[in-house]
């Protein structure tokens, strides 16, 4: 993927399996968010193709994203509207049943505390709310991708357990999660593959038992030890033609 003459992902190649909880990690401008557009259609990529659930988000993206749930790092809302309203919005973007969809906002309500502020507009809500309301309506229309970006932003430790509580349990139940993070224990935590990526390049990728082969303890965090043993190692992964993309989300 070129930006001008900036190659910001170069031959990533990823295949992601049907309820695999996936965590994607790199350093600032390592081409994280860029492979999180490429994913969600958000952009195009200048070479290859990504899929989800065997549909090419780029040919076929309405049957892609009736599939795909997605909460960037900054979520967007139309302030104007409550919390009620704005999942009432959403629920008709994936054109779900009204009985359907009433049922299923006052059970994520509960769960992520949102009930005392569904009435409540967006504008006045503090960050830690809109997080959790972002990912109460990325897991509306029961998505089997969901793709979350920083999930943690803003979530004390109370509503943090809660979130990934809730994305291991969907992930248990066959749901696939891909989620980019700078937590380095959340993802040792959650994952069950760890995926790094470093100026574009993916150079590390594997479980942690597998990740840690060949490596000796050195007193620190394990995850943390092997993140920044691969960011300055100069063995790079196999690769696809520069600005080439091919990843699956999964069959």
């Amino acid at each position: 993927m070129h930006y001008g003459q900036l190659k910001a992902l170069n031959g990533l190649n990823l295949k992601i399996e049907q309820g695999e909880f996936f965590a994607f990690l790199g350093p600032n401008a390592a081409g994280k968010t860029t492979t999180i557009k490429l994913l969600t259609g958000l952009l195009r990529p200048t070479r290859g193709r990504a899929w989800i659930c065997g549909h090419d988000i780029q040919e076929d993206p309405i049957a892609a994203k009736k599939l795909l749930g997605f909460v960037p790092d900054v979520a967007l809302f139309y302030d104007k509207l409550t919390s009620l309203e704005f999942m009432r919005f959403i629920a008709d973007i994936f054109s779900l049943e009204h009985s359907r969809a009433s049922k299923l906002t006052g059970v994520l309500f509960e769960q992520f505390a949102l009930e005392s502020y569904r009435h409540e507009l967006i504008e006045n809500l503090s960050h830690g709310t809109r997080q959790r309301l972002a990912i109460a309506a990325a897991l509306l229309h029961e998505p089997k991708v969901i793709i979350i970006d920083e999930p943690m932003i803003g979530l004390d430790p109370v509503h943090a357990k809660i979130v990934k509580d809730e994305l291991k349990r969907r992930a248990n139940d066959g749901v696939t999660i891909f989620m980019s993070t700078h937590l380095l224990n959340i993802a040792q935590d959650l994952a069950d593959r760890i995926g790094i990526i470093n100026h574009g390049k993916l150079v590390a990728l594997g479980t942690m038992d597998e990740l840690k082969t060949g490596r000796t303890d050195d007193g620190r965090d394990q995850l943390e030890a092997i993140f920044l043993e691969m960011l300055n190692d100069s063995v790079e992964a196999e690769t696809l033609p520069d600005g080439a993309i091919a990843a699956e989300l999964p069959k």
